[in-house]
């Protein structure tokens, strides 16, 4: 029988793709939004709730659960053969990875209240592709989140077979892969490790979940082997959000006032975030992942300069990643030219 290193119980801190990691992301509750004047709610606390903040549920999001809700259900009865599983597909900064995660905590919790009192199981896998990766190192990934002591004689069918063994013993149901728009099936290694990943999901019964940065447009759904992964798996977009219609304002006119309302500065007017929607639409192209870093280190700086305060100067001063401001700064580009004509 094949066992598994037990989650550690320290403080320590451990990657997601590790057993003991993931196991202190599902345990971790989100940090308790206490009143901004509480004396007793220190300045390190308060810079760590911001840091941390608040994960919003976008409209991908709902349609990502209920479409793995689904395939959990539907593959639950499926004995052998081809399981159906899920893409999630975007451009980068869109809360791929965070929706992924999101998604493992969910049905995790779910496991452990229909299972009580059995620390045995393991509901949720989650990894991600390393870069140049190799049918090997693919499967190393799953042992490394298990702990499972490997040793240097052990090749890749063996490693295999202990970790597909014990996935079956530790009722598995869910496998998360991220990052899977490194596997170049056009190289050698590349379509081995698709293959590889092929043969866990038939070896495995559980739903494999896939996220990648434009999934259909990469060489992992070309060829041979691309037909059969388009076969089997669904595609869900996760766009950045719209700022066009009535409903897509509407939308992102939510998140931000959900963000609004999570911030715990002192001297923050309630909606104050809400009149710059359309700036903050502008400047991160509806990206989740570029709005949250830039609420999040706003509130930051005005914690550290004492302001306690978002204005839209602030807003103007921090600086997102480089796509993020070539993409903010590309309007106004286009409009030099007009603008020098008499």
């Amino acid at each position: 029988m094949v066992t598994a290193a037990q989650p550690a119980t320290t403080s320590t801190f451990s990657p997601l793709t590790t057993w003991d990691g993931w196991q202190q992301f599902v345990d971790t509750p989100p940090a308790p939004a206490r009143d901004a004047d509480d004396q007793e709610w220190t300045l390190e606390q308060r810079e760590d709730y911001h840091a941390r903040f608040v994960v919003l549920k976008t409209p991908a999001m709902d349609t990502i659960s209920t479409a793995v809700r689904r395939l959990l259900l539907l593959n639950r009865g499926q004995q052998g053969g081809a399981r159906r599983g899920l893409i999630i597909s975007g451009p980068a900064t869109t809360g791929k990875t965070t929706a992924m995660q999101q998604l493992g905590r969910t049905v995790e919790l779910a496991d452990r209240r229909r299972h009580p009192n059995q620390d045995g199981r393991l509901p949720v896998l989650f990894i991600t592709v390393p870069p140049s990766s190799t049918p090997k190192m693919l499967i190393s990934e799953f042992a490394r989140f298990l702990g499972l002591p490997m040793l240097e004689r052990m090749n890749q069918i063996q490693i295999t077979n202990a970790v597909c063994e014990l996935l079956c013993e530790m009722g598995t149901q869910l496998v998360l892969v991220d990052d899977v728009h490194l596997m170049d099936t056009r190289s050698r290694a590349g379509a081995e490790t698709s293959d590889q990943l092929k043969y866990l999901g038939e070896r495995i019964p559980a739903t494999f979940v896939y996220s990648g940065i434009d999934v259909e447009s990469s060489p992992l759904l070309t060829g041979v082997r691309g037909s059969q992964l388009a076969g089997r798996f669904k595609i869900v977009r996760n766009q950045p959000l719209r700022y066009g219609s009535g409903a897509d304002k509407q939308i992102w006119h939510d998140l931000v006032h959900g963000m609004d309302s999570a911030l715990r500065l002192r001297h923050h007017r309630p909606g104050t975030l809400l009149t710059h929607a359309a700036y903050l639409h502008a400047r991160t192209g509806g990206r989740m992942g570029s709005f949250s870093h830039l609420i999040r280190e706003a509130a930051l700086v005005s914690l550290l300069d004492g302001t306690e305060k978002i204005t839209k100067k602030l807003l103007e001063q921090i600086e997102l990643d480089s796509a993020a401001e070539q993409r903010a700064r590309a309007p106004h580009r286009r409009r030099m030219p007009s603008q020098r004509q008499p």
